[in-house]
Order: C-alpha cells, then structure tokens, then sequence
C-alpha cells in the first residue's frame, strides 16, 4: 500500500482543517516547499497537495507554488483543489505533476472526466468526497444526493482508474477512517485503485487499510501532531499480511 503525505496549500502556507472547515485552519509549516523536502528526505515516493484557494475559487490559485516544490524535490505528486476544467488540468500536466484529481466537477461535469480521460489515462484521479454517504462539493460546502457508491460506479464506467475517498466526517478528527466504506469501494469498483483518506489516527489504521487492500492511504493530521511517523509510513508501505 502506498502511503502519500498531505501537504494541504492555503494563502501559501502548509495547513491542516478539522472536516473542511476553513475556519479551523491550523498551519503546520508556512514553508510547503520545506515541507515537501522533509518528505523526500525521509524517502517518500509520492505526496498528496490540495490547493484549498483554489478549491473555493475553481482555479489554480498555488499552481507556481506547486510547480516549485516538484522542481526542488522531484517528489511525484497528486494534486487537487478546484480543477474545473481541461485547461487547469493542462497546466498542472505541464508543470510536471504526475496526477492531477477532478473533485466537485467530476459530479457536475462528467464529461470533463471523460474528455480528460480519453487524453490523460492514469495522469487523472476522482475525489469523491462525502457526507453521511452523499457526494459533497464546492470545498464541502454543498452536499448533493448523490450517494458515493453510485458515483463511483459512474466513473468506474467513465474509464476512471484512481479514486480518492473522503469520508469528511471523519477528515481531521483521528477518529479512525470509515474501514467499511472502503470494502463496499472496493466490492462495487474492483477496477479502480481506490485511495483512503480522512481520520487516520495511528500505524494500525494503516495496518488495517492495508489489509483491506486499498491501493493508497493519505496521512494528513496524523503526521503533523505526531501520531504517525515517516518511519511508520515506511514500515506500512512494505506491509504484508
């Protein structure tokens, strides 16, 4: 199981929010592109970057931010935060991010998931994001009826070959992530490589992913209070039952 570090980007800073709330922002280094070099460092093959400005604003509001960290790292990196269209996802591309994630426009644009598919194959993700088991958009302000599993059968049919689940119930709060949602993922999409994210708590959360079979599982909060080490990080991704 791959282990990818978050390194989540507002006004230029390396913050952390408890369930998507801006208001409980917490910076966890003002210096990303430090961040990101303490990942590699340690190791780490792949991090997980959301521009939240962008994710309120639908554009690339930290692209030359990112470009940055991938220029000082060489790290392979995942982003996402208010991709709405083939020309952000083009400019990340071009930037030389490896995997760029539709989120909210993957629900109200399917045909931009398409079209970016056709093109781009693995390069593109879906964030499916939700709430009591309902899709939520537009940076988890809006929740539609859409339920998670319905969607992820849409994009399984699409030629979608990466999810990222967030349960936002659980993102920020170390409560444990939602074990039994991911075994449904997995059960309804056995194509697609589904990423966990949202309310990893320790080391034996990961164990317990990895067990489960998830392709990947993003560490946030965890890392950034203590609770999980790089070294933690290390020792799951070579786990085997």
């Amino acid at each position: 199981m791959q282990i990818l570090p978050a390194i989540d980007i507002r006004e230029g800073k390396a913050v952390r929010l408890v369930q998507g709330d801006f208001l409980q922002k917490t910076i966890v280094n003002p210096n990303p592109i430090a961040q990101a070099k303490e990942f590699k460092d340690a190791r780490i093959q792949m991090i997980h970057v959301v521009d939240l400005d962008g994710a309120l604003t639908g554009k690339t509001e930290n692209a030359s931010l990112i470009e940055k960290m991938k220029a000082a790292t060489g790290l392979k990196i995942e982003v996402g935060g208010g991709i709405r269209s083939m020309e952000q996802i083009e400019q990340y591309l071009e930037l030389g991010i490896d995997r760029v994630i539709i989120g909210s426009a993957a629900l109200s644009n399917p045909e931009l998931v398409k079209e970016s598919v056709t093109r781009y194959g693995e390069k593109i993700a879906v964030g499916i994001d939700a709430k009591n088991g309902k899709v939520a958009v537009s940076g988890w302000l809006d929740v539609s009826e859409t339920d998670y599993l319905q969607m992820a059968k849409e994009m399984e049919t699409i030629g979608v070959k990466t999810i990222i689940y967030t349960d936002i119930a659980k993102d920020g709060t170390l409560e444990g992530p939602s074990f039994d949602h991911y075994k449904k993922l997995m059960d309804v999409v056995p194509n697609v490589q589904i990423i966990a994210s949202g309310g990893v708590s320790d080391k034996a959360d990961l164990v317990e992913l990895a067990k489960i079979g998830v392709h990947g599982t993003i560490v946030g909060k965890a890392f950034y209070n203590g609770a999980i080490t790089l070294a933690d990080m290390l020792e799951v991704e070579d786990y085997v039952d």
